[in-house]
Order: C-alpha cells, then sequence, then structure tokens
C-alpha cells in the first residue's frame, strides 16, 4: 500500500534555468554592457505592465476577472525580466531574443530559460485583490533580505566564473531559486494569482 502523500501542486507561477556546464571566463566582465539595449526596453515594458496591473486591479474588483489581454501583457513583462536576470547574472551565454510573446505559457522562443504562468482569469478574490498591496509587504520585506544575501552570492559566483568557468553549484541554487521567488512574488504583486507565494527558494 502506498502512504505517499502527492505532491502539492506547483505555483501558477514558475521559474528555472538550464544548468551551463561552462560559462566563459571573459563573459561576467561584459555581459552586462551587452544587454544595455535589452534593458532599455526593460523599462518602457515595466512602466506598461505597471499601468495594466493598476487597471486590472479596479477590473477585478468590479467584475471578478482578470481580462487575458492584460494577463499575457504582465506575463511578457515577468518573462523579460527574467531573461536578462538570467543572461546579466551570468548564468546562461545565449543572448536573450527580442521577443514579445504576450502568452501565459511559455512559448519557448529562449530555450533554455522558462518562466511559466497559469493565470486565474476567472473568479477572483476580490478582497485579497483590494488588499493586494498590504498583503504583499512581507514578502517584499524578506525578499530584499534574500536578495540582499542572492547579491553577495553573484560577486562569489563572478570570481569562481572568471576563473574556472563554472558556476559554484550551491550558489547556482540559491541565485535560481531568488529569481523563482521574485517571479512567485511579483506575478502575486501584479494579479496574475490570488495563491499567495510560499516563502521558499524551491
Amino acid at each position: 500500500m502506498d502512504t505517499a502523500f502527492p505532491s502539492a501542486p506547483p505555483y501558477p507561477a514558475t521559474f528555472d534555468v538550464e544548468r551551463a556546464e561552462r560559462v566563459a571566463n571573459w563573459r561576467p566582465l561584459v555581459q552586462w554592457i551587452l544587454v544595455i539595449p535589452h534593458f532599455i526596453i526593460l523599462y518602457f515594458v515595466s512602466i506598461v505592465a505597471g499601468v495594466i496591473a493598476f487597471i486590472a486591479w479596479f477590473a477585478i474588483l468590479f467584475t471578478g476577472k482578470l481580462p487575458d489581454s492584460f494577463a499575457g501583457l504582465i506575463a511578457l513583462f515577468i518573462r523579460y525580466n527574467n531573461r536578462l536576470n538570467a543572461y546579466i547574472g551570468f548564468l546562461r551565454e545565449e543572448y536573450p531574443p527580442f521577443t514579445f510573446d504576450t502568452t501565459a505559457p511559455d512559448p519557448g522562443d529562449d530555450p533554455g530559460i522558462w518562466t511559466n504562468f497559469v493565470p486565474a482569469l476567472e473568479g477572483r478574490n476580490r478582497l485579497t485583490t483590494f488588499f493586494r498591496g498590504i498583503l504583499v509587504i512581507p514578502q517584499y520585506v524578506v525578499l530584499v533580505f534574500v536578495g540582499i544575501a542572492a547579491w553577495f552570492a553573484w560577486i562569489g559566483a563572478f570570481f569562481a566564473v572568471l576563473f574556472t568557468g563554472r558556476w559554484p553549484e550551491g550558489l547556482r541554487g540559491f541565485v535560481v531559486g531568488f529569481l523563482r521567488w521574485s517571479t512567485r512574488v511579483t506575478a502575486y504583486a501584479y494579479l496574475l494569482t490570488d495563491e499567495y507565494p510560499p516563502f521558499s527558494l524551491d
């Protein structure tokens, strides 16, 4: 008789990066420069996403629904941001594509990095939506401290990759976990889901 408990369903916002066996030693020195054109685009995409999230807040309060087009634009912003963070953080060598798919499921146009969403479009919780800005505060507070630790992990990895061409597994796992956690919190804050994010790197 199998007494194992079923695993918990995944959070409706997921992120992962394929492990690179080696990273060219010079990449930590220049990838932050190479990605500047993308960050200019991301700046404008983030403004649009913020406006869409603000409008979505009213839409959910009045209709109990999140328009699918809104979900797609917010997914685009978070996915684009993740791709740039993975590249500027020299987790991978492949240059991020200039693609702007507004689909919740990852379109697979950047192999090796996945940001996938299952947005809640119907039957939204108006109460938690109304208080979303307050409810997300504990997540942001904890995430700030995790982010500081991730910053130091990145610094350690910078020298490791610079001299060995390899990410230490523990540092990589922590940094990817931070990006995963940040993805869930951003999806919650931007109203893609009503499910409260776990305080977890997994």
